[in-house]
């Protein structure tokens, strides 16, 4: 054994690739530690839920004026000392400005209100989370939204009903708690406001006045619990909650119960709760209006207080139907009758979320808020092609086997459609329904709607720039209004549109809308539409025009800029191309084309499946500030923003996805930008350093094939030109991803090509050059060297198997056993123990369980972690990781990358047998039956005891079953009857449709083939020898089989390895003998075809019989031949698909063809008859449903209807 180089080879290369593999599990734990101790540092998760925001909610005004509110003067240079003292311990004590809270509650107030146009939130939730801002109510204390104190008044209420100390104990601990005293201080303010409008008689406001008098004075003498009788205080409580539900109702019959209820409070007050009432008598007595019996007693002083006398009413109501007094009472009304618990507010998780996230970042680092006027100015670049720009109404209602989109978007977000129909009313229409839909897709105007934020937030901001206080409490509406009075000759508005545009600008590059507008597509008025709906869009576009020139035609390309005017499309711009701009994958020039129609310093990338919000467009000119506040050295060039994957509710595979993704553009990129420094751009939504570009080749590189990943190449240009590139996390830009496998695998198997090409491209090599040895390894491991180690684990499994064939088919493993002390199996278990767990995706799921615990709490990342391994995450990035595995490998080998389209619509139905055969057929199902056989073949021959065959073989088995049946597994209906049934017709009508010219890979077996191997007709001398050499592992079953056959009777003689070619060629010989029957005499000699089938059949038979019982065939040895032949003729047929040029003329090619056809026609058979049999089952389909749409049901929403669809009528 110890001279055998087979049997050393066999027991250490696998060792020696899981130490590559181990280099990236190690790159994981590194990422994880540091990426979180960062995240730390840096407050990321420091308020997490909403019971959090509403613990600290007191102190975002604060931080909010120190981090986004420019300051008054200009800020003066310090030391570091001093500097970090002033902002980390004494902040600007002192500083008045710091404290007011009037434009934090601004600037609330408009996010909450971007929140009811969104939806996310119901008008009484606006209500209660709205700060309230008018001058005629304003006291020296803050009033918080009513969302913090509603529930804080009841209780107080109780506690002075039932406490047994003091006046002062009793404010003492009413006063530690802040929202406490704020309901408190707002029902004794708003109900002295109301009263002062309400009661118009002057007796009344006498009384009413003396009352508050005497409230006012036990409060300053602590005396409260001794002048008045407190046990009466929630009755009185309660007299004041049918007093405010009425006025609220602000209804003309009503007038007598308000007078009644008017007269219940001051009587309750007078003779239940006063101890000394007789200054509130004596003002009774006082008046000559009143005549008073011999007794005194004010129950018959007639007329009665608030009682009408000769018409004349003593109380004024109704209300106004509008106004401040009006706000006041919604306000007393929500005060008293809110009910739920304040951490029922909101009840929309994105509101939720998008609210603690906003609070958390007011509390990390980030550079102090210029004005408007000397901020940086900057533009937005958006490429889009042909995708959804709106739902059409034929989308959002087409359910002809199917639900219909709308009727899905109202399963899965059912608040938000009430919150619609509530905004709405009556006046729903065709096209807010359209965008109501829109906006929750990835659609174009979900993108443009967020990205327009930013022109409202700068209009909000210069307004804040240059008004007072007074002017603030009277907002942007108030304050033109009162200038126009004035007669100025420019409105605020004009003036604050005008800074804004100054500022921002907002350019989508629509590659075909040229091409659109002439066909009369729908796109193109959409876009329109969208141009007239934000008059501050631009858009630009490639239009090309054929002219005759000296009686030749010419093709002029423009690049041409318009904006909407009266609904229509107006030209700004036009500049001549010297010729056609397109030349690589399409999106790279459409970017590269519009640059210069960009604005400003800054230039910030958005995809057409990104959104953003108010509350962080806010934060836009801070980030911009990135760009002056380093030193000059170290300015950076490409400002790495953070995203959110808004898409992870669709399914629980979209979850997995959206997980996976958070990780890598939070955990990972934080730990790329630093320590590593070798962050680079990844797409959107970067913001680069425009004129640094724009004279250093632009944003994105458009070689065709090469510059696949467009994007990345872009930060490697701008790090070989000497610039910084930095990662900030406390803002964000939504991120749609996709939804579906099919769609997750074609964008995947795009970054895995894309990575390909990465890796033979001249940038990475001059980045390794010129980096030092550590931030070249940093490089290599967060770039194409994850997927390098990606491939190394798949071929590890691979070289392990072949290897373990070798020793249990050459004798070798039982001597291995006896003679080597087990210590280099030993060495091998561990190793398979660390590869198992990177198939699993434990260990580098790390890095997404840090940061889930920084965000979520750790226990609820533990939840989250366990919930995703019960749903069968690992089947999903096992799977994931065949994908990268094996389009990196084959684009390193033959070329052949491309662009992969996967739709950005949601994809919740199912997909066809059919087409999950075409996608993943080359790329799991034939790997995954490789292993099997290998398994199999090891379990047969294997000398080793079953624990120790168990433990190094159940991750491969996982891997294999895995790559087989996780397409059907994470299919939606799956496993329904009804769909397996359309899905055999469909495969068979499919399998047999003839191919050819013209024929789609979709609609025939043989075009799909011939595509499917497209790619090895262009690949170079060396790339097909080395393919050549990789298929003869497949002769390795036959060589090692064809000996252990009992038919054989253990010779050894190379004669017998021959006679198994000889029955291979007898094969061949056979099908092509009943093709060349099939093709001459099956339509006119159909009575002779037949008699050649049978004979053939018979001869077959009576081989059987002969070999039977003249060399002993067994049924095992039948077993082993069919393991040993089976891939002997399908590595021959990978042979002949790469000579393919050179034989497909002869007559050869067409048994090959019809072997191929067979091999393919039986994958498809064994993975059916498993997945048939489990859809006879209802269990099996239900427990799917469930798996893959958890959250669905969670939410108590029917998702089934949905995902099998309606039956057609018949």
């Amino acid at each position: 054994v110890k001279s055998n180089a087979g049997a050393i080879l066999a027991v250490w290369a696998p060792i020696i690739l899981v130490y590559f593999m181990d280099t990236q599990i190690w790159y994981s734990v590194f990422c994880t530690i540091f990426g979180g101790m960062c995240g730390i540092v840096h407050h990321l998760g420091e308020i997490r839920t909403m019971g959090m925001v509403r613990s600290r909610f007191c102190t975002l005004p604060e931080v909010f004026n120190a981090c986004l509110v420019p300051r008054s003067s200009p800020k003066e240079k310090k030391g570091i000392l001093p500097s970090f003292l002033e902002k980390k311990i004494f902040k600007d004590l002192g500083k008045s400005e710091r404290h007011d809270p009037t434009k934090f509650a601004l600037v609330w107030n408009q996010i909450i209100n971007s929140f009811r146009s969104e939806d996310l939130i119901s008008n009484r939730e606006m209500d209660l989370m709205t700060m309230p801002m008018s001058l005629e109510y304003r006291s020296g204390s803050i009033r918080w939204p009513l969302f913090l104190v509603a529930k804080k008044f009841s209780t107080a209420v109780d506690m002075a009903a039932n406490f047994t100390g003091n006046s002062a104990q009793l404010f003492q601990r009413i006063k530690k708690d802040n929202y406490m005293f704020c309901a408190i201080n707002d029902f004794y303010e708003l109900t002295k406001s109301i009263f002062r409008f309400l009661v118009i008689g002057d007796v009344e406001k006498r009384v009413i006045a003396v009352i508050f008098a005497e409230i006012k004075k036990s409060i300053q003498n602590s005396s409260l619990l001794v002048d008045f009788k407190m046990d009466h205080l929630p009755l009185l409580v309660d007299k004041f909650e049918r007093l405010a539900e009425i006025l609220y109702s602000n209804k003309q019959g009503l007038q007598y119960e308000v007078t009644i209820l008017l007269q219940d409070i001051i009587d309750t007050l007078i003779q239940d709760m006063l101890v000394d009432a007789q200054s509130v008598l004596d003002q009774i007595n006082y008046s000559e209006t009143l005549i008073s019996d011999n007794d005194g007693a004010f129950d018959y002083y007639k007329p009665e207080l608030f009682a009408s006398i000769s018409s004349i009413s003593k109380i004024r109501f109704p209300f106004p139907a509008s106004g401040p007094l009006k706000e006041q009472v919604k306000r007393l009304y929500l005060l008293l009758n809110t009910k739920e618990k304040a951490a029922e507010v909101p009840s929309n998780s994105e509101a939720r979320r998008r609210i603690s996230f906003f609070a958390t970042s007011l509390f990390m680092d980030m550079p102090a808020a210029p004005k408007v006027r000397s901020m940086l100015s900057f533009s937005i670049v958006t490429p889009y092609f042909m995708e959804e720009v709106k739902f059409s109404d034929e989308e959002l209602h087409s359910d002809q086997d199917e639900a219909s989109i709308l009727s899905y978007m109202q399963k899965i977000y059912p608040d938000e459609w009430t919150n619609f129909l509530e905004r709405l009313g009556t006046n729903v229409k065709s096209e807010d329904i359209r965008y109501w839909a829109s906006f929750r897709g990835q659609t174009l105007s979900r993108t443009v709607r967020g990205m327009m934020y930013y022109r409202k937030a700068l209009r909000l901001q210069a307004f804040l720039d240059r008004t007072n206080d007074q002017e603030l409490y009277k907002g942007p509406v108030g304050t033109e209004r009162e200038q126009n009075k004035r007669n100025i000759h420019q409105s605020l508005s004009t003036e604050l549109d005008a800074l804004a545009d100054m500022k921002f600008s907002y350019v989508i590059s629509c590659q075909k809308f040229g091409e659109q507008k002439s066909n009369g597509d729908a796109h193109a008025q959409d876009i329109i539409d969208l141009m007239a709906r934000y008059p501050a869009l631009r858009v630009a576009y490639i239009e090309e025009k054929e002219i005759i020139v000296d009686n030749m035609p010419h093709k002029v390309y423009s690049s041409v800029l318009i904006k909407a005017e009266n609904n229509l499309d107006q030209e700004i711009y036009r500049i001549k191309l010297p010729g056609p701009p397109i030349i690589g994958e399409g999106k790279p020039e459409n970017q590269n084309h519009a640059i210069i129609f960009t604005r400003g310093e800054a230039l910030q990338t958005i995809d057409m499946n990104q959104d953003n919000y108010l509350e962080e467009a806010y934060k836009m000119r801070n980030v911009l500030q990135e760009f002056v506040r380093h030193p000059r050295d170290q300015t950076p060039t490409i400002l790495g923003l953070r995203e959110h994957i808004f898409t992870g509710s669709v399914s629980s595979l979209a979850g997995f996805m959206s997980y996976q993704e958070t990780s890598f553009v939070t955990i990972g990129q934080r730990f790329l930008a630093d320590p590593l420094r070798v962050r680079f751009h990844y797409g959107h939504p970067d913001i680069f350093d425009r004129m640094f570009h724009l004279t250093r080749g632009g944003i994105s590189k458009a070689s065709k094939t090469i510059n696949l990943s467009e994007d990345v190449f872009a930060g490697y240009n701008s790090i070989l030109r000497r610039g910084h590139i930095t990662y900030n996390e406390y803002i964000q830009v939504g991120k749609g991803r996709d939804v579906g496998l099919n769609q997750i695998s074609k964008f995947e198997a795009k970054v895995a090509n894309g990575n390909s090409e990465q890796t033979l491209s001249r940038d990475i090599y001059r980045l390794a050059r010129r980096f030092d040895f550590f931030r070249m390894l940093s490089c290599y491991f967060t770039t194409v060297g994850f997927y390098f180690n990606s491939l190394i684990s798949v071929v590890g499994v691979y070289v392990f198997l072949y290897g373990q064939l070798y020793l249990v088919l050459s004798g070798l493993q039982s001597a291995l056993l006896i003679k080597a002390h087990h210590q280099n199996m030993k060495s091998l278990e561990t190793a398979l123990a660390s590869q198992s767990f990177l198939q699993l995706g434990l260990l580098t799921g790390l890095p997404m369980v840090m940061e889930l615990g920084l965000e979520k709490g750790f226990r609820a990342a533990l939840s989250d972690f366990i919930l995703m391994q019960l749903q069968v995450a690992s089947v999903f990035f096992t799977f994931s990781l065949g994908t990268k595995a094996h389009y990196y490998g084959r684009t390193i080998l033959h070329g052949g990358a491309k662009y992969r389209p996967t739709g950005r619509k949601f994809v919740v139905f199912h997909a066809s047998f059919t087409e999950n055969y075409q996608l993943y057929s080359r790329s799991h199902f034939v790997k995954a039956f490789e292993l099997i056989f290998l398994l199999i073949i090891y379990h047969l021959f294997r000398k080793s005891d079953g624990k120790f065959h168990v433990m190094v073989t159940y991750s491969t088995w996982f891997m294999a079953m895995t790559w087989l049946f996780a397409p059907f597994l994470f299919n939606p209906a799956g496993f329904a009857w009804h769909k397996i049934v359309d899905d055999w017709s469909d495969w068979n009508r499919w399998m047999m449709n003839q191919g050819g010219i013209g024929v789609q890979p979709e609609k025939s077996w043989e075009s799909w083939w011939n595509a499917e191997n497209a790619h090895l007709r262009y690949s170079v001398l060396s790339s097909r020898i080395i393919e050549v050499l990789l298929c003869l592992r497949f002769f390795v079953y036959q060589y090692g089989l064809v000996y252990h056959l009992k038919i054989s009777h253990d010779n050894k003689n190379f004669l017998v390895y021959l006679l198994s070619w000889v029955v291979i060629i007898s094969i061949v010989g056979l099908v092509k003998l009943v093709n060349c029957a099939s093709r001459q005499l099956s339509s006119k000699h159909q009575l002779i075809f037949r008699f050649i089938k049978l004979l053939t059949f018979l001869a077959v038979v009576t081989s059987f019989i002969l070999l039977s019982c003249l060399c002993k065939l067994s049924i095992m040895d039948l077993i082993v031949c069919c393991l040993a032949f089976i891939p002997t003729g399908w590595g021959l047929l990978l042979i002949v698909q790469v000579l393919r040029p050179k034989i497909e003329y002869y007559a050869i090619w067409e048994p090959i063809q019809v072997i191929a056809h067979a091999y393919d026609y039986g994958m498809g058979t064994l993975l059916f008859f498993p997945i048939a049999v489990l859809a006879w089952m209802p269990i099996i389909s239900a427990i799917q449903t469930r798996v893959l749409f958890n959250r669905a049901f969670s939410r108590q929403l029917q998702i089934q209807p949905f995902i099998i669809g309606k039956t057609k009528r018949r």
